[in-house]
């Protein structure tokens, strides 16, 4: 006998609506930050796909670096505990600084990232998010440049993923875990 399970998924944001988004994204970062260098710092593993789309579009010199901060795991819900597990490899000190987020929710995440870089002395830090979630914020955090605000729902694609799945899909999706398993029982012959 096999059995899986199928999700559903509901596009919300289409691919091209999400390449046309961008482009806006990074004319307005490249207006803000003209004649300047910048360090485009994504968070990994979600923004990957955003960050590399984003900074094709700039104009400026840039720099790109990675951190490695959860507070998910595999669940649904934030848990609010942080772990940092890759910090920046470029110095900050002096220079402009832009993270690079997927998906800005409860924003204990993103806070507890710009607290940190912040002691490392940067000239400015402004936060660039795909998805913005402000109705879950648990903490007061500003976002400079927001691709969508999305009110409701556990996003995947583009990045966004559920226990590492869907970060291939073009779009973003609400996804609706369905744990009613199909079966498969071979005929007999």
């Amino acid at each position: 006998m096999f059995s899986d399970t199928r999700d559903e998924l509901i596009e919300i944001i289409s691919g091209e609506e999400i390449t046309k988004r961008v482009k806006t994204l990074a004319g307005e970062i490249n207006r803000d930050y003209k004649g300047q260098e910048l360090i485009a710092i994504g968070i990994l593993k979600g923004a990957f796909i955003f960050l590399a789309d984003l900074v094709r579009q700039l104009t400026m010199p840039v720099q790109i670096d990675f951190v490695r901060l959860a507070s998910y795991g595999s669940s649904m819900e934030s848990s609010g505990k942080i772990a940092f597990s890759k910090d920046i490899e470029l110095d900050v000190g002096g220079r402009h600084v832009l993270v690079v987020e997927d998906i800005v929710d409860t924003g204990y995440t993103l806070k507890y990232l710009k607290d940190v870089l912040e002691l490392k002395g940067p000239e400015s830090v402004k936060v660039c998010c795909l998805i913005d979630k402000k109705e879950r914020r648990k903490v007061d955090i500003e976002v400079d440049y927001v691709g969508f605000e999305v009110p409701k729902g556990f996003l995947v694609g583009y990045g966004l993923d559920y226990n590492e799945q869907y970060r291939n899909l073009p779009g973003i999706f609400n996804l609706n875990p369905s744990y009613e398993p199909r079966s498969y029982i071979p005929s007999e012959r």
